[in-house]
């Protein structure tokens, strides 16, 4: 048995945890946008984050539990930091998209961030990406291409199309720089972005005039930002250290699918013959992108 397929599956299995998780994110936070504006709404789901790993770290603390996880270190602080300015950026171009597009459309767009995420590692992180992957990701542009225009006739662009894919573009680079740190402690990095991304969003959102009208809606969106950014983040790093960037991106791409899903069952969002195309495309390109396989280059150093 191929050695490097124990890591593989492991890798795989939390990248789909991961996805799951994070599918409750658009339905959910469309939902909750009418009772706050999109920049708080961004800060208190990446805050949900933190507070909720938080709970889990004083856990580990009180009960004294041995881990073998690696801290951060000052040669790790630019990554951490471009990781964190980046969920700071990315969640709120979601938000302002989701106010002006559908939150199924929303759901599958979210799938270009594999298309940044590869392109990214490939061209500034020096990641191997296979013939396979780059028809996966083809197939994934030509759908969000799709998506993207509300009337094909006249190429009437949306707008929250294009700040949706703008934010899968910040989130393909923090995932780049996420995958840079991956090596320690996941909980340190799930705290690090929710307490700051968090806290950045909010004085962003309070410096532009934003204020809340519902106090409820505070504790829904940090319940759904413990779930869809706290654990799935945590998910996901791990996932980063055994498949990489771009190869956690392609398993990640379930989680479109599984967002559209809920989208269309609570929001009765009845899909378009554009939208079922690029569907199908998408789906075609997710499968091509889950059906690669990692390619593990062995280093000058290594023993045979």
């Amino acid at each position: 048995m191929n050695p490097n397929q124990t890591p593989v599956k492991k890798g795989i299995l939390l990248a789909i945890l991961a996805a799951a998780l994070y599918a409750i994110n658009a339905p959910f936070s469309k939902l909750l946008l009418d009772g706050m504006p999109p920049t708080l709404m961004a800060g208190f789901l990446y805050l949900g984050a933190g507070l909720g790993m938080g709970v889990i770290f004083l856990v580990r603390k009180v009960k004294k539990s041995q881990t073998t996880e690696m801290r951060l270190t000052r040669a790790e602080f630019p990554f951490a930091l471009a990781m964190i300015l980046m969920d700071i950026a990315a969640p709120i171009c979601l938000l302002v998209g989701l106010n002006a597009t559908t939150a199924a459309n929303a759901s599958l767009l979210n799938n270009f961030e594999i298309v940044a995420t590869a392109l990214i590692a490939l061209m500034i992180f020096r990641e191997a990406i296979s013939a396979r992957l780059w028809a996966g990701i083809v197939c994934v542009v030509l759908a969000c291409g799709l998506l993207s225009f509300q009337d094909l006739s006249g190429l009437k662009f949306s707008y929250g199309s294009l700040f949706i894919l703008l934010a899968c573009i910040f989130w393909g680079f923090e995932n780049n720089c996420t995958r840079k740190i991956s090596s320690k402690d996941p909980l340190q990095i799930v705290l690090l972005k929710g307490v700051f991304s968090g806290l950045g969003s909010l004085t962003v959102g309070l410096c532009i005039g934003e204020r809340l009208s519902n106090l409820w809606t505070v504790f829904a969106v940090l319940g759904v930002g413990f779930v869809a950014y706290g654990l799935s983040i945590f998910f996901y790093v791990h996932a980063q250290r055994l498949l990489g960037a771009a190869r956690t991106g392609a398993y990640y791409a379930i989680s479109p699918f599984i967002g559209t899903l809920l989208s269309l069952l609570i929001f009765h969002e009845l899909p378009n013959a554009t939208y079922l195309a690029a569907l199908l495309i998408m789906a075609i390109g997710a499968w091509l992108c889950a059906k690669d396989e990692p390619i593990f280059k062995k280093k000058k150093h290594d023993k045979p």
